[in-house]
């Protein structure tokens, strides 16, 4: 439907606890959190809250990606909930479209059994990992309050120049893909 701006932290509106999703507002807000999360290249994983919309729902889609496991595909759920979650688990990179400036060290499950509005999805590895952070953002909790040293764990991006300008226009495209969301 349309592609959202995402909203950066410190906004407040990313600390809120998300309403259940409705019916009415599952179909519009599904795909649009699709269209965003695809807008952005390497994105796999985006919550509703992110595009100022403070209702349960994600969309994660881990196809293709080096990391995935087995990935399910593209999953747009609303009002999921961890039903189960491995006791083992491991302490990995993350970061995420609100914090575009930081990674972090964050330790999650292994594996996940999510349940939502359309039934219940299992998940392991980097996919578990996505959907415990896009369902963190649902209860106001972003990576960032998963670190465990804020000194030892926590990592600026690198930044990289631009590219050059193109002979004759004496300008640059500035960010990669020209997008400063």
């Amino acid at each position: 439907m349309a592609v959202r701006d995402v909203l950066l932290y410190p906004d407040c509106a990313l600390k809120q606890v998300a309403a259940p999703a409705q019916p009415d507002e599952i179909e519009r807000v599904g795909a649009d959190l699709v269209d965003t999360m695809r807008s952005f290249p390497g994105c796999v994983g985006i919550a509703a809250p992110q595009i100022g919309e403070p209702v349960r729902m994600i969309a994660v889609d881990l196809t293709g990606h080096p990391k995935a496991e087995d990935p399910n595909g593209l999953m747009v759920l609303a009002n999921p909930r961890v039903a189960e979650e491995s006791a083992e688990g491991g302490v990995a990179r993350e970061g995420c479209l609100s914090i575009p400036d930081l990674t972090a060290n964050v330790r999650r499950a292994e594996s996940v059994k999510i349940e939502h509005s359309g039934g219940r999805v299992a998940s392991r590895g980097f996919e578990a990992r996505c959907l415990l952070h896009e369902i963190d953002h649902l209860d106001g909790i972003l990576f960032l309050d998963r670190v465990a040293s804020l000194v030892d764990d926590l990592f600026r991006r690198k930044s990289y120049a631009p590219p050059p300008s193109e002979p004759g226009t004496g300008s640059s495209s500035g960010s990669a893909g020209g997008r400063t969301r």
